[in-house]
């Protein structure tokens, strides 16, 4: 009998004084999925272009390895966001490379980034010119496919890229904004400064900070 009036008690109390408990949302898992993942790859492009490169992104807004290699996975989505479009330059430009090559690439690609002269996304930056005829890098205006077909290349271009986003990434080039490869001589290059020469290709900035 006693058992069954504290039951009843406890229910009583319960009934009267238990609420459910809040929810703390802004603990709760933040959105996953490449759409999430190319979100956060926006603001941290607009980070770089906005701070010239200098201010690193707080832990919470860099992107990890899993999130980076799950944009674009066959290497065939349209070139609409930043993670794609730098690591397809990187793949394209210097697939088959050494890694330090394919850094380089990228080192140009987020100099350019913000810079007077340049557009303020790496899409823009990487399309600037025509598809078919003049343009900023080869494989934009090759005409040929863009779709990645080496999955190892492409991999690791999205790991340079994830890290050329998130700032972590130390630049070879000296602050190159222009690059050919070794054995071509284009009339440009005279205009310019050499910074560097990394594996097959050689980089150049503008003399006294301007582009051209």
């Amino acid at each position: 009998m006693r058992r069954i009036r504290v039951a009843a008690y406890l229910a009583i109390v319960c009934l009267v004084g238990c609420q459910p408990a809040e929810v703390d949302h802004s603990q709760q898992p933040a959105a996953t999925g490449p759409a999430a993942t190319a979100k956060k790859a926006e603001a941290l492009e607009q980070n770089a272009a906005a701070a010239g490169n200098k201010t690193p992104p707080s832990p919470s807004e860099t992107i990890n390895k899993r999130e980076a290699q799950a944009v674009d996975p066959a290497g065939g989505e349209p070139l609409d966001d930043a993670i794609t479009c730098l690591a397809r330059t990187i793949y394209w430009e210097a697939r088959g490379e050494a890694i330090a090559d394919m850094e380089a690439i990228a080192n140009v690609v987020m100099n350019r980034l913000g810079h007077e002269g340049f557009p303020n996304t790496i899409c823009n930056v990487v399309r600037q010119g025509h598809e078919e005829g003049s343009c900023q890098f080869s494989w934009w205006c090759d005409g040929r496919s863009d779709q990645a077909k080496e999955d190892e290349s492409y991999s690791t271009a999205k790991e340079i890229a994830r890290k050329a986003l998130n700032l972590q990434l130390t630049d070879r080039t000296g602050g190159a904004l222009y690059l050919h490869q070794r054995n071509a001589t284009p009339h440009w290059a005279a205009a310019y400064t050499k910074t560097v020469e990394i594996g097959e290709f050689v980089f150049y900035k503008p003399r006294g900070g301007e582009a051209r």
